[in-house]
């Protein structure tokens, strides 16, 4: 299997954009605070998290390939639970299937959130320090905000048996830790 070290260093040369890899990161820690929180293997799942937008400026004008070309760049290096998962985490674009086991499910929703995780810690004036699940159920039902973050895709935390309060406490936990790394100054 691909070494983190490794993984970063693919990502940074096919992902220029570094809100791309700012995401990525995101990702990453939101799926390691999942597999931790299941009892799944944190390596495999925060590897997923990571590399699920590798092909992302690659099939930018081609988007019904979004995440199969990750997938077959990835292929030998991650084991095929993690490829299926990239493959179907973008499946309304490309058609690969369907989200059945636990990390397809969790790295769509997973994600996802770190979109309205972000886009909240950018309008409030503390950042990602102090936020809670509560003021984040509040932007889920506001349409307008992160219009779009697709909130039903965020609703797959149910398919691992997670509450809404319990997936966005750790999720915003994740980001938080590693708030410096995605743009965001921890506070004094």
């Amino acid at each position: 299997m691909i070494s983190r070290d490794q993984a970063l260093e693919m990502l940074k040369q096919n992902l220029k954009e570094e809100n791309l890899v700012r995401h990525s990161l995101s990702t990453e820690a939101v799926l390691k605070n999942l597999a931790r929180e299941l009892g799944r293997d944190e390596e495999v799942w925060g590897l997923t998290g990571l590399l699920h937008d590798l092909d992302y400026s690659l099939t930018a004008d081609n988007p019904s390939q979004h995440g199969i070309e990750s997938s077959a760049m990835l292929t030998g290096q991650l084991p095929e639970e993690a490829l299926q998962a990239i493959k179907v985490h973008a499946a309304e674009m490309n058609r690969s299937g369907h989200p059945e086991s636990e990390l397809d499910f969790g790295l769509r929703c997973g994600e996802t959130v770190t979109g309205l995780i972000m886009a909240a810690g950018l309008v409030r004036p503390n950042g990602l320090d102090g936020m809670k699940p509560k003021s984040l159920k509040k932007k889920i039902k506001d349409k307008a905000f992160a219009a779009s973050v697709n909130r039903e895709i965020i609703q797959e935390h149910e398919k691992l048996g997670l509450d809404l309060t319990s997936f966005l406490a750790l999720s915003i936990a994740a980001m938080q830790s590693i708030s410096r790394e995605i743009g965001f100054a921890q506070s004094p």
